[in-house]
């Protein structure tokens, strides 16, 4: 049996610093949707890569976006997830980008483009980890 541990802001950040996949979540004029993409960890912001004339550029920057990553395990039911809520913006600045090249470039493992950095600095920071509950 499992049982559910909310997380601290402290304990998201290091669990989303160990991924490099996560999704997107965003409003559309057709109904939510999301996405996956490559991100990396810069400073207190997820930082992902898109195409420019994609649903996720047109309706995902300078709007709220929901951010989820997680790493489930089915046989043993434990894992965890987190959720990042916050303003996304595109990243227009060229000194900043080369920063985040040299740190650490969210390298997008689908084909074509992905010229838009977006940075998504979180202002809610939740997660759970599932457990393994100790009976008495």
């Amino acid at each position: 049996m499992t049982r559910a541990v909310q997380l601290t802001a402290g304990e998201c950040r290091d669990l989303m610093a160990e991924r490099v996949v996560g999704r997107v979540a965003m409003a559309t004029p057709v109904g939510p949707r999301i996405t996956p993409v490559n991100y990396v960890m810069h400073g207190d912001a997820i930082v992902f890569r898109t195409a420019p004339y994609s649903e996720l550029s047109t309706y995902g920057w300078n709007v709220d976006l929901a951010f989820e990553v997680d790493r489930l395990d089915h046989d043993t039911r434990l894992g965890w997830s987190v959720v990042a809520v916050g303003r996304a913006e595109v990243i227009e600045d060229p000194d900043e980008i080369q920063r985040i090249r040299r740190a650490d470039d969210p390298d997008p493992w689908a084909p074509g483009p992905r010229h838009l950095y977006v940075r998504l600095a979180w202002r809610e920071l939740s997660g759970i980890r599932l457990v393994e509950s100790r009976s008495a």
